[in-house]
């Protein structure tokens, strides 16, 4: 799979107060939308944070719901739906439109850790 880029997402209810924190500890800059928020370091995209108004605080060590995924960003999402589901991974939810210019289709590993195949 030629994976072009990799961010990491945290779940946040608070996005400005979340972004704000990761792109000061990384001494970074924030690129806010409604529900994203991107933190960038020397012009790159390093974390994403994404709006859940119901997050909770996890408990450690047992936290749960999911608190942070995986977003893949690939250039041929047949190819690399095959190998992802090839290596064991289930398909959680489709793309409305896989031909689309942007999108994303969500999958759990063997383990049930979600991530995304992310395109555009």
């Amino acid at each position: 799979m030629d994976i072009k880029k990799r961010i990491t997402v945290f779940d946040a209810a608070d996005l400005p107060a979340e972004s704000a924190f990761w792109a000061g500890l990384l001494g970074g800059t924030v690129e806010a939308e409604d529900d994203w928020h991107t933190v960038y370091v020397d012009s790159q995209p390093q974390l994403g944070f994404q709006l859940a108004p119901d997050h909770q605080r996890p408990q450690w060590p047992d936290g749960t719901p999911q608190q942070i995924h995986l977003d893949l960003y690939i250039e041929d999402l047949p190819s690399a739906h095959a190998e992802a589901i090839a290596l064991g991974a289930e398909l959680l939810q489709a793309a409305e439109d896989p031909e689309s210019p942007e999108g994303f289709q969500v999958y759990a590993d063997p383990a049930g850790h979600p991530f995304c195949l992310c395109w555009g």
